[in-house]
């Protein structure tokens, strides 16, 4: 099928849901009578492959970010920035070892954090460190020492210019500076699983509970002392919690009967603005009102959902579909929009037959960005739309050429890493492999609308 056919047919299938005004929860507008286009979206080309590394096992890379200067790809045993349209790097910072976990999104400086392999034959996660991604350099690096042994962790975060690490031999924090503030030793009483951050908030998630019997506890904390500010108990039966959003607090509660292994069955917004967090919203995943949710959460770690997006001003959760709300749609899926007060659906956006949609993340307008991912079976590309934050009018921002789909659908959604930042798309698997039968797969690539 033709590139123009199938656009033809994309936009046919596509609707558009207006934010509630004067609509029930339940309604379904019509964008004005406006269908967005996919053909109307300029055409991007595969425009930067990262060769993947030569390894004889799985090798983890895991981390991927886009400055206004760099695109940046943690590699094995290195985190590299290239041009923003690819190329050969701009910078290279050597690690030790495989990274281990990496700070989800940079801090407004361009600061991210690393956990990474000491290097050894015993090679474990005891390494901390800080990379300036607009320097493209290391700040510094850390061990945590606790009876003369360095600590392993398993993840970290930089939350209001603290740097916050933590494992099952407890957690230690710095500030940004390289200070270390707390040990490992600190955790004995109700110890920290993790820790996840933003520029305005430090968020601690601590079990007080036993393995059989976890009592997991929220808590927005002061970033130097770790004095909580606000506490929010999770209900009993909850197994792992994951924080989706520091500001406004949104969760993502795992009871151990996640749907597909995706890591979360519910989604909690909190309002954390007094001593004792109150619950606002219980969002289902798996068999609400509304249907299932396709969300993917890491089985143990606090951070790192993906699939998903939160507009604070609009106070809303963004999140895709299993399958389609309206009977008779041909749409793979659809967006919808849920109020974080209530839990309600405040509008939905009709997706399309071309292929699965999925939220990842907002641009610095508070817009949502939906990723289109490619169709196999038509040999076409995906593609990149814009959901206004107040209309949910969509806008189609790229489609990738059909000619390289094969090496898009390499990268499935929720297990690679998705941006997109001024006409570029940008794609990252989190581990470097051996080759399969259909030949090498790259790390990472980039498609750009500009020539």
């Amino acid at each position: 099928m033709s590139r123009s056919r199938t656009a033809a047919l994309a936009a046919a299938a596509l609707s558009v849901a207006l934010a509630v005004t004067g609509c029930g929860p339940d309604d379904s507008g019509d964008g004005g009578g406006e269908a967005a286009a996919a053909d109307s979206a300029p055409e991007a080309k595969l425009a930067h492959k990262v060769p993947m590394a030569k390894v004889s096992e799985l090798a983890h890379a895991k981390g991927m970010w886009v400055t206004e200067k760099n695109f940046v790809k943690a590699d094995v045993k290195k985190i590299v920035g290239y041009p923003p349209a690819g190329g050969a790097p701009a910078w290279t910072v050597p690690l030790t070892g495989e990274t281990c976990w990496t700070s989800p999104e940079p801090t407004k400086d361009g600061l991210i954090a690393v956990v990474y392999e000491n290097g050894k034959s015993n090679s474990v996660c005891t390494e901390v460190g800080v990379i300036d991604l607009k320097q493209g350099k290391m700040l510094w690096h850390r061990q945590a020492m606790e009876s003369g042994s360095a600590v392993m962790f398993d993840e970290v975060t930089i939350g209001n210019g603290t740097v916050a690490a933590a494992g099952t031999s407890g957690s230690a924090g710095w500030t940004v500076g390289g200070k270390q503030l707390w040990g490992p030793s600190s955790d004995a009483r109700c110890p920290a699983e993790g820790y996840a951050g933003s520029d305005e908030k430090l968020i601690a998630v601590r079990d007080c509970g036993t393995t059989d019997s976890p009592r997991l506890k929220v808590q927005t904390v002061n970033p130097r002392t770790r004095a909580a500010t606000s506490t929010f108990s999770l209900p009993a039966g909850t197994e792992n919690v994951h924080v989706v959003s520091t500001d406004p607090l949104v969760l993502a509660a795992d009871d151990g009967k996640a749907q597909g292994g995706s890591g979360v069955s519910r989604f909690l917004s909190v309002d954390d603005s007094a001593a004792r967090g109150r619950q606002l919203a219980d969002i289902q995943v798996k068999g609400g009102k509304y249907g299932k949710y396709n969300a993917d959460c890491p089985a143990t770690e606090v951070t790192d959902c993906q699939n998903l997006a939160v507009g604070k001003e609009a106070g809303v959760l963004y999140l895709g579909t299993e399958k389609p709300l309206k009977s008779g749609s041909e749409a793979d899926n659809d967006i919808v929009a849920l109020d974080l007060r209530t839990g309600e659906r405040k509008a939905h956006v009709e997706g399309t037959d071309a292929g699965e949609m999925a939220p990842i993340g907002l641009d610095k307008s508070g817009n949502v960005l939906v990723y289109q991912k490619a169709n196999m079976y038509r040999e076409e590309g995906g593609a990149v739309w814009q959901l206004d934050a107040r209309t949910l009018k969509k806008k189609p921002l790229l489609r990738n050429e059909g000619s390289a789909y094969k090496t898009e659908t390499s990268f499935e959604i929720g297990d690679s890493r998705v941006r997109y930042s001024a006409g570029r798309l940008y794609l990252g698997h989190d581990d470097a492999s051996k080759p399969s039968t259909g030949g090498p797969t790259p790390l990472a690539v980039v498609y750009s609308t500009k020539g």
